[in-house]
C-alpha cells in the first residue's frame, strides 16, 4: 500500500513539472487559455541547401544546360525569365505553365509566344538520370530563370529550393497574366495579391531591358489609343515612326528596349524617361506619380537596380509555393502529372 501511495505521489509531481515546462499552470486548462498554433508560411520550408544531400549536382546541371542553349540562341534568356513569371503569376511557382494538355495554361492564346519548354525538358531528363524523382520542375524553372539572367549580364542570387509541382493548369487563368495594357492600379493589385509590392513591380518590369514581344501588344498605342483612332500621345514621335515601320502585322516582333535590346542594363528606365517605353504598362511606370521615383532612381543608379532585381526575383520565386507534405508532387516529366 505504501508503494502505491508513493507511486501516486511521484505521478502528481511529474504532472506538475510537465505542465510548468510547457508554460501552463497546474490549474485546469480551458479553451480560452490555448492559442491557435501559427504555421510558418510555405516559403519558410525552402532552403538553399535543399538538394545538397539528395542531388548535389542539380544547380550545376541546370546552369550548364541553360548556358549551352543561350550560347546558341541568346534570345532564349528573356524567354526563360518570362516563362518563370507566367508560371508564378498563376497558382504560384508550381510549374503549372509547363503542363501540356488540352485546356492547360500552356495552350491558351495568351501563352502562344512563350518559349523555353524544350530547354526545361532537357534539364529534367538529365536530372532524372542523375537523381530520379528528386528535383521538381518548379525548382528547375526558378533556377533556370536565375541562370538566364546571369548569362544575359544580370546579377546573381541564391535560389532557395524545395518547391513541389502543381497538378492543376487551366487555360482560362492565363488571361490573368498582365498583357501590357493594364493601368498601374490594376498592376499593383495583381502584384499585391501575390505578396509583391510597388517596388517589386517597377523592379521586375526592368526585365524588359532584354527580349522582344509581338506587335499585338502595342498596336493600340500605335494606331488606336483608347479607341480615339490616334496614337498614344505619350509616345516619342520618332519612336512612333519606328514602330509603324516595324509593326505591320500583329505577330511581327519588336524589341522591348529599343536602345540596348541584348544587354541587361538600366537603359530600360532611361527609355521611360525619354518616352520610348514600348508597352503602355512600361511607360505608365514613369508617368504615374506613385512609381516615378523608383524609375528615376534606377535610371541613374544601376547598382541599386541590379541589387533590388535579385531581391525581387527571390520574392517572385517564393509566390504561393507548394512545400507542405500533402501538397503537390515531384513530376517525372514536366509536361504531365505523375501517373498513380
Amino acid at each position: 500500500m505504501k508503494l502505491h501511495y508513493l507511486s501516486l505521489f511521484l505521478l502528481v509531481i511529474i504532472l506538475e513539472l510537465s505542465t510548468n515546462v510547457y508554460g501552463f499552470s497546474s490549474q485546469l486548462v480551458t479553451k480560452k487559455t490555448l492559442k491557435p498554433l501559427l504555421l510558418p508560411p510555405p516559403e519558410a520550408f525552402l532552403s538553399i541547401g535543399h538538394y545538397h544531400a539528395t542531388c548535389p549536382n542539380a544547380e550545376g546541371i541546370i546552369s550548364q544546360k541553360v548556358a549551352a542553349w543561350i550560347k546558341k540562341d541568346p534570345t532564349l534568356a528573356p524567354s526563360i525569365i518570362r516563362l518563370h513569371f507566367h508560371d508564378c503569376a498563376i497558382r504560384g511557382c508550381d510549374a503549372s505553365i509547363l503542363l501540356n494538355h488540352k485546356g492547360s495554361e500552356r495552350t491558351a492564346f495568351e501563352s502562344k509566344t512563350l518559349r523555353g519548354f524544350q530547354l526545361i525538358d532537357e534539364i529534367k531528363f538529365e536530372l532524372e538520370k542523375t537523381c530520379p524523382r528528386t528535383v521538381s520542375c518548379a525548382d528547375i524553372l526558378t533556377a533556370a530563370a536565375r541562370d538566364a539572367t546571369i548569362f544575359a549580364g544580370g546579377p546573381f542570387w541564391e535560389v532557395p529550393f524545395g518547391r513541389k509541382d502543381g497538378k492543376i493548369s487551366l487555360s482560362k487563368e492565363a488571361k490573368l497574366v498582365p498583357q501590357g495594357h493594364e493601368n498601374i492600379t490594376g498592376l499593383l493589385n495583381f502584384f499585391e495579391e501575390r505578396g509583391l509590392d510597388m517596388l517589386d513591380l517597377v523592379t521586375l518590369s526592368g526585365s524588359h531591358t532584354i527580349g522582344r514581344t509581338t506587335c499585338y501588344s502595342v498596336m493600340n498605342r500605335i494606331y488606336n489609343f483608347n479607341n480615339t483612332g490616334k496614337p498614344d500621345p505619350s509616345l516619342n514621335i520618332y519612336y512612333l515612326k519606328l514602330l509603324k515601320k516595324r509593326c505591320k502585322r500583329d505577330f511581327d516582333m519588336v524589341h522591348l528596349d529599343v536602345i540596348t535590346p541584348r544587354t541587361f542594363d538600366t537603359t530600360y528606365y532611361t527609355n521611360l524617361v525619354r518616352k520610348v517605353g514600348l508597352l503602355s504598362t512600361d511607360q505608365l511606370l514613369f508617368s504615374d506619380e506613385r512609381t516615378t521615383p523608383f524609375v528615376e532612381a534606377f535610371a541613374t543608379q544601376p547598382f541599386v537596380f541590379t541589387s533590388q532585381f535579385a531581391v525581387s526575383m527571390v520574392k517572385l520565386g517564393n509566390v504561393q509555393v507548394l512545400t507542405r507534405p500533402n501538397q503537390g508532387e515531384i513530376r517525372v516529366n514536366c509536361n504531365y502529372v505523375n501517373v498513380v
